[in-house]
């Protein structure tokens, strides 16, 4: 980390758990319109809605913009995805629900709970809450390791 400065929270405990997440935090460290950014220190409860039960989600990046409105920057928590996790799955063509399909439902199902109550959260906070996935981090010009 070049800015530590940068860095809202404990340095020394700032994880990434993909690559694309790595690639995004190098890019908000020395991106100049960001005052400050942190790793998975936000954290959300949500009800889940596979289980019904109350979960705490950490969203992957709390970011404070600069050259905004707000006295202090605008605010915004993205979490990073693969695009297929964004979107409904697809069930194969001969309507079999084989385990792959069952799992891929329940991850789409577990993410759009997190990211209701993350967008609650967004709002009564005065933030704003996006998904990344590849075609968004490649928008912004950073390049995606695999």
């Amino acid at each position: 980390m070049k800015n530590p400065q940068k860095y809202e929270g404990n340095v020394l405990k700032c994880k990434y758990r993909s690559l694309w997440e790595r690639q995004v935090m190098r890019w908000l460290d020395h991106n100049p319109s960001v005052l400050g950014w942190s790793a998975e220190e936000v954290v959300v409860r949500y009800r889940c809605k596979t289980d019904g039960k109350v979960h705490r989600y950490y969203v992957d990046l709390f970011v404070r913009w600069a050259n905004c409105d707000y006295p202090h920057g605008k605010c915004t928590l993205i979490e990073i995805k693969p695009k297929k996790e964004c979107l409904p799955p697809i069930q194969n063509k001969s309507g079999r629900k084989t385990k792959r399909y069952i799992k891929e439902v329940m991850t789409y199902a577990k993410n759009q709970s997190k990211w209701e109550a993350a967008r609650a959260f967004a709002t009564h906070n005065n933030m704003e809450f996006y998904v990344w996935h590849e075609d968004t981090i490649r928008g912004l010009g950073i390049k995606l390791l695999t």
